[in-house]
């Protein structure tokens, strides 16, 4: 049986090997890289994220037509676009993602920007709102910080009017959600990455707080190693697996998420 140490040092020499710029171009992260200033970096990085399940060359097609129908000027879209801009998103669509939910996005992202200060300052208020609830720094883990920070995003991003059927699109680890693209998204704005992959350009949050982004070969790969147990890829195997990561590096336990999702998709090691 594979001890501790050597799952340890294996998840070590796989994140080294996929945590390289040559991950970029074959992944969805390829898309915010187009961008240097960090709004149009995190509104294109958010939209990519919400947009990411499928085949990988998919995503990144769609989530770069979207970036042309917004002149790859993302946030000033965001802020500016007239209504009759906004129609020039009317046909986009990414399988169950279409212009309606991305008019939508828009609008939302506009509220968050021009009322609560941005992207960065919504997650940041919502993970601080669990905080001080211990003043043990393990049972704030516990109590994952995160998963308020998307509760309250959630909250804030639906808060404009608009059709319901844009909800689904938000995932709500309230109701045990896994969050995936989300957390996913966080993990590219809030890891401080020195081999240039994620993005590390958010202060306010600490890179020992994030989550995995659970997806079926991440969570695969973690059962296969003996970091998972439980079977349901939900908010709560997302902490289980993260709490076996944290015991391996505290402070920036979600680097490993390269290791498992190499290991199950350019490996097949979950087969």
């Amino acid at each position: 049986m594979i001890s501790k140490e050597e799952i340890r040092d294996l998840l070590e020499v796989k994140t080294k090997e996929y945590n390289s710029p040559k991950f970029i171009s074959t992944d969805p992260i390829s898309i915010p890289h187009l961008f240097s200033k960090k709004e149009d970096i995190e509104i294109s990085a958010f939209l990519t994220a919400t947009i990411s399940w499928g085949q990988r060359p998919v995503i990144i097609r769609n989530a770069n037509s979207l970036m042309q129908k917004m002149d790859f000027a993302p946030y000033d879209f965001v802020i500016g676009a007239s209504l009759k801009e906004l129609k020039t998103l009317d046909k986009f669509v990414h399988r169950t993602f279409n212009g309606i939910d991305a008019k939508f996005f828009v609008l939302a992202l506009r509220n968050i920007y021009e009322k609560h200060n941005g992207l960065e300052n919504v997650f940041a208020q919502g993970s601080k709102k669990s905080c001080h609830k211990s003043t043990k720094a393990q049972s704030v883990l516990k109590i994952a910080p995160m998963q308020n920070s998307i509760i309250h995003f959630r909250e804030t991003f639906l808060s404009i009017k608009h059709i319901s059927r844009s909800d689904k699109h938000i995932s709500n680890p309230g109701a045990n959600s896994s969050a995936k693209r989300i957390n996913m998204f966080l993990r590219w704005m809030v890891r401080k990455d020195n081999a240039g992959v994620d993005f590390g350009i958010w202060n306010s949050i600490s890179p020992a707080l994030l989550q995995i982004p659970l997806d079926v070969h991440v969570g695969n790969v973690g059962r296969k190693l003996g970091l998972l147990v439980r079977k349901q890829d939900d908010w709560k195997a997302v902490m289980e697996l993260t709490d076996q990561l944290r015991a391996f590096d505290k402070n920036d336990p979600i680097k490993y998420d390269f290791a498992l999702f190499g290991l199950g998709i350019f490996e097949d090691f979950n087969s």
